[in-house]
């Protein structure tokens, strides 16, 4: 036990624990989440015309930034006593609750709109034995069913973002970013879906600089897919599309909380096109080496959208990814096909190699 106590994570809530709701020892559901890498993007940088960083929320137990939220969610529903939890979700989410519902020794109900779930993310929940529940409709009527299940059914929590303790546990990364750069970022990019995780930053760095670590906190800079932008349009979608599946949501939870992190940080919140998402994706894994899902790539998508207008924040800025490429691998696998075979030979293999673009 001693080893293993040694090599397993502290998790987001031994480490923020004075920042945090309070949970009782017994109650921590942990993986050993956070401490995610913030990796500096050099080639990317000359593109968008900022010293960027990628803080890879994919590197997380369950590959996104879900993690941070779900143990504190999850830790606060086992100390309430509850039996089991419920979430409405496009994958992501799913994956988190049914990991940590693992963990707790807790019953998982995860609703999913039929056929929008991203294979990787079905196969985590599948995995960890939760129940999952297809609907006939969108995330946003999986997510009113959720709340009813929940307010109605009786020691069931709901686990989604609009539970403030989701918001709390995802804070803890806008923690790390001002650890690991010394400072806050002079603005942070990020995608936008059901719009808590931008809540969740600016909370975070808001918290930061009230705490006195910081004199300034920075622009947020969130981004939509265009066939899913309620935010930027205005109005709600009722069936939004887009191949970033992960922020494919027409009516945000968390709408109030982004449209004030935009407001009170001056930043802004626009949209890009899916070609647009695929090619910073490609970008990020053939440039950089790091290979997230496409809704990830958003805010490297938008930051390359307003280097091409003359718009480029400048200055120091975190780009977050949010979950891990191999979440979605039909993203990748409906653009590429694996070359013929080659005979066995030297020869065969050389001209191959040589035939290759530099």
């Amino acid at each position: 036990m001693g080893v293993q106590a040694q090599t397993f994570g502290r998790g987001v809530i031994r480490k923020y624990r004075g920042w945090l709701p309070e949970i009782p020892d017994e109650a921590i559901a942990t993986l050993g989440e956070g401490d995610t890498p913030l990796i500096p993007a050099p080639r990317l940088s000359e593109r968008v015309g900022t010293d960027l960083h990628l803080k890879f929320e994919g590197m997380n137990p369950t590959a996104s930034f879900k993690d941070r939220g779900m143990t504190v969610a999850m830790s606060r529903a086992v100390a309430a006593g509850n039996r089991a939890c419920i979430c409405a979700s496009t994958g992501n989410t799913a994956a988190a609750a049914s990991a940590y519902a693992a963990r707790a020794g807790m019953a998982c109900f995860v609703m999913v709109p039929a056929g929008k779930i991203a294979l990787g993310k079905a196969v985590q929940v599948l995995a960890h034995g939760a129940e999952i529940v297809q609907i006939e409709g969108n995330f946003d009527a999986a997510l009113r069913l959720s709340r009813r299940a929940a307010e109605q059914m009786g020691d069931v929590a709901l686990v989604n973002s609009v539970n403030p303790d989701r918001i709390e546990g995802q804070k803890t990364s806008a923690f790390e970013v001002c650890e690991a750069l010394g400072r806050p970022p002079d603005a942070l990019a990020l995608p936008v879906g059901n719009a808590g995780n931008i809540t969740a930053y600016w909370k975070g760095f808001r918290e930061w600089r009230d705490a006195g670590l910081a004199d300034e906190a920075p622009r947020m800079l969130g981004f939509q897919a265009v066939g899913a932008s309620p935010l930027v349009a205005g109005h709600d979608f009722e069936n939004p599309e887009t191949v970033a599946s992960a922020i494919r949501i027409g009516s945000p939870a968390s709408r109030e909380g982004a449209l004030n992190a935009v407001g009170e940080s001056g930043g802004l919140i626009e949209s890009v096109t899916d070609e647009e998402i695929l090619a910073a994706q490609d970008l990020l894994a053939r440039e950089e080496g790091v290979f997230c899902e496409p809704a990830s790539a958003a805010g490297v998508a938008g930051l390359i959208k307003l280097a091409l207008e003359g718009r480029s924040p400048g200055g120091t800025v975190v780009s977050v990814l949010t979950g891990h490429g191999l979440k979605d691998p039909a993203a990748v696998l409906d653009r590429v096909e694996l070359p013929e075979p080659v005979p066995a030979t030297f020869e065969a293999v050389a001209r191959r190699m040589e035939a290759a673009p530099p």
